[in-house]
């Protein structure tokens, strides 16, 4: 009972913080009444461009990344996920499953890494992305028959519920990894089995050129099936107006973007910290309803991560401010609506 009335405490803080600092409901993860997001919103699904809740109200999502789970797989767990969503506000939170570098193709062990996050956030009330993290990999049609198996078993088990969304390959990259050469061939494939299983949830592609192309995507995009968004992903002191420019035309083409990755920092993890230019994306995100997800809740010590060095060496959450990195300040403060984005 005294754990019970603890929470109730922190969620109506956060609930109420937010509300005095001009937040609709839309932005909180759990309301004043102790609804949590997925309760509110239940199944999701896609209109136009929009992102919108099952009674068709336009929204924008808003959470943490994890790091790569090989590495940073103990945040991975309900104490991490109940602070973010209590303290943090979170709405959703990515499970980042690299491929190789010690990932899954190399160390399959580390979907139980993602289990642990699907089964973390059912409990919690928030949606979670199952990240199929394409990265030094490159080309997607690679591991396409490892995709589809993973994504056939993840559907079978989960496709049920409203919290699950499918974000089928992060980052394709390369000069002969194309849109129409290889992504949108792979991912038509690996959407097939999962809509097998789960007709309705949101499946999110990657886009060439480390999912900045969505521009070239638009011209083409996947036909004859429902709820399909596409990958933006941006570090502020790296992309700029181009990118937006290029986001602007996918969007004016009736293109659908969730941004599953963003950082503060530049393209590297580090470069420093860019305040003004995180601003100005955020900004543009919020004008366009556009989903966003922050890299990453992470103790190695860069500009991007969440967590200064080594802090919270164990994975339990109730971070205090000296644990977090302007980065991690930045956000936690953005996803609390304490600074007004416009």
């Amino acid at each position: 009972m005294k754990q019970f009335s603890l929470w109730l405490c922190t969620v109506t803080a956060v609930a109420l913080l937010v509300s005095a600092c001009g937040a609709d409901d839309t932005q909180l993860s759990v309301d004043k009444n102790g609804k949590t997001v997925v309760d509110r919103f239940g199944q999701l699904q896609v209109m136009g461009t929009n992102l919108c809740t099952e009674a068709g109200k336009p929204i924008q999502l808003r959470g943490m990344s994890s790091f790569g789970l090989q590495w940073a797989g103990k945040y991975a767990n309900e104490d991490v996920l109940r602070w973010l969503r209590d303290d943090w506000n979170i709405q959703v939170w990515r499970a980042a499953m690299y491929l190789t570098q010690g990932g899954y193709i190399e160390n399959p062990v580390i979907k139980e890494k993602v289990i642990s996050s699907i089964e973390a956030a059912l409990k919690l009330g928030i949606y979670v992305i199952v990240d199929w993290h394409v990265l030094s990999d490159k080309n997607p049609q690679v591991y396409q028959d490892r995709a589809i198996e993973f994504f056939t078993d993840i559907a079978q088990k989960y496709g049920s519920n409203p919290h699950v969304l499918y974000e089928i390959c992060n980052e394709p990259n390369g000069k002969d990894v194309t849109w129409q050469g290889q992504i949108k061939p792979y991912a038509e494939a690996v959407i097939s089995a999962i809509r097998r299983f789960d007709p309705d949830n949101i499946i999110i592609v990657g886009t060439s050129n480390w999912s900045q192309d969505v521009d070239v995507a638009a011209e083409d995009p996947i036909r004859d099936q429902k709820n399909i968004m596409y990958t933006l992903h941006f570090y502020a002191g790296t992309h700029g107006e181009e990118l937006r420019q290029k986001a602007e035309k996918a969007l004016a083409k009736g293109l659908p973007i969730f941004v599953t990755e963003w950082g503060a920092s530049d393209a590297s993890g580090g470069g420093g910290f860019y305040l003004e230019k995180s601003k100005v994306w955020l900004s543009f995100l919020k004008k366009h309803k556009i989903s966003w997800v922050n890299w990453s809740v992470n103790n190695k010590g860069e500009e991007s991560g969440a967590l200064v060095y080594n802090a919270d060496r164990e994975g339990k959450g109730n971070w205090k401010e000296s644990d977090l990195s302007l980065s991690g300040r930045f956000v936690r403060k953005v996803l609390r609506n304490e600074i007004r984005i416009p």
